[in-house]
């Protein structure tokens, strides 16, 4: 137990995270809660939390993640004890974060639910046809029969409790250590590529009940307020009072072509949520800031229209040329990807999260967005000072940005040689 507080209470958690790991989501699998489900467009925790802790000593603090995927800010702020809300406006996503959020929720209620969820799958007798076609490409009978009783169990047990979206989010979590097939750095499902020894899905399933209710018997000691989640837009932050927040912690999609709908598709897919790649137009890509090419189709916008918005005026000399260039130089790619599409719309959504964390922040409130630039094509994209000139242009004060570390610099497989940055985009309330 005192291991498992130490790494919950980061005060005790040992040396200050290094910069040039402080973006990644890797060293959150070692941590309790955050390790429950590995969503790579996500940062830190343990800066996070020595983040909210460095603010902690200054002020009374109200922590807001408008990008708050698998609530890596959330749990953190609500670890250090500080009252914070978030919101993502991707649907599993938001499940995702929902569940783990239960986590000081009843360990004695999770372990029975989970329990009964697990007796009732070994005398269910599987049903695997129907199911999308990725789905056999990504499993052997044999493991996909446990896994359909799993799931088919899960319906039975279902209920409001927080210990069913539990039950739900240890079903999904064990979806790809069983599965035969491989997964890249930025989670997308690879079929042709296999694993040579996917777990035991009632094996996983066991494990993966045993590291949660750990867990969660810290949980259900701390003290403090628990996190407010929603599943809303960042573009409008709706559900988040005016004036709320004197602390942004996040890290808003980067304008790197990154399919974030697409990150998910195996869990969507063996959920019945999705049957093709087709869908997550539909239900997922629809509601998120335009970040990757498959958001804007050649036909989807009109580039002119956007330029002209009111809403990239701040920035329209700069961002202009680039998308005229972006537009020219796809032509003569064989995939002709819709980058300058893309970018004019990207900016556009943020110029918008902009104006809603005006709304959203205190006047004495600080910003911290972690980002990256990008070079679609070989195409540079400032991103950070236009950021920072979209959220003046909102009303807030000057920004500054701290770089972490390099990024597109080992040329290794690289489509273009131009140099790109990570770090922390700060603006000023």
């Amino acid at each position: 137990m005192r291991r498992t507080q130490s790494l919950l209470f980061p005060e005790t958690a040992g040396p200050a995270v290094a910069d040039a790991s402080a973006s990644t989501f890797v060293s959150n699998m070692r941590l309790p809660v955050h390790r429950w489900f590995r969503y790579s467009a996500g940062f830190s925790a343990e800066w996070a939390a020595a983040l909210i802790r460095e603010f902690k000593g200054r002020k009374a603090l109200r922590v807001f993640d408008p990008f708050a995927g698998s609530a890596t800010t959330l749990l953190a702020a609500e670890m250090q004890r500080v009252e914070c809300r978030g919101i993502d406006a991707h649907p599993f996503v938001a499940q995702i974060a929902r569940a783990k959020l239960d986590w000081r929720s009843s360990s004695d209620a999770y372990r029975e639910k989970t329990h009964e969820m697990r007796r009732i799958a070994k005398k269910t007798k599987p049903d695997v046809s129907g199911y999308p076609p990725l789905i056999y490409k990504c499993y052997d009978e044999s493991t996909l029969a446990d896994l359909d009783c799993l799931r088919r169990a899960y319906s039975e047990v279902l209920d409001a409790s927080p210990a069913s979206r539990l039950a739900w989010l240890t079903l999904v979590s064990i979806l790809r250590p069983t599965s035969k097939a491989g997964t890249a750095q930025w989670q997308y499902v690879l079929p042709k590529k296999q694993k040579r020894s996917p777990q035991d899905a009632f094996s996983a399933f066991d494990q993966c009940v045993r590291t949660f209710h750990s867990d969660m018997l810290v949980g259900e000691s701390l003290i403090g307020s628990r996190a407010c989640f929603e599943e809303a837009d960042a573009r409008s932050c709706g559900p988040v009072p005016d004036r709320w927040a004197n602390l942004v912690v996040t890290s808003p999609p980067y304008p790197n072509n990154y399919d974030y709908a697409d990150a998910t598709r195996l869990e969507m897919s063996f959920m019945r949520e999705v049957s093709g790649w087709g869908d997550l137009q539909d239900k997922v890509r629809r509601y998120l800031v335009r970040s990757c090419s498959q958001h804007v189709p050649e036909k989807a916008v009109d580039l002119d229209e956007v330029l002209a918005s009111a809403e990239l005026a701040p920035i329209r000399a700069e961002i202009e040329p680039v998308c005229r260039k972006l537009a020219e130089v796809r032509m003569t790619k064989g995939g002709k990807k819709t980058y300058h599409l893309m970018i004019a719309c990207y900016f556009r959504d943020l110029a918008l999260v902009w104006q809603s964390l005006r709304r959203v922040c205190t006047s004495d409130s600080h910003v911290c967005f972690v980002v990256g630039d990008s070079a679609p094509y070989g195409v540079y994209v400032p991103v950070i000072p236009w950021l920072g000139a979209l959220a003046e242009a909102a009303g807030f004060g000057p920004h500054r940005f701290e770089q972490t570390r390099d990024r597109n610099v080992k040329w290794k497989n690289r489509k273009h040689r131009v140099p790109l940055q990570e770090g922390r985009l700060w603006v000023e309330g």
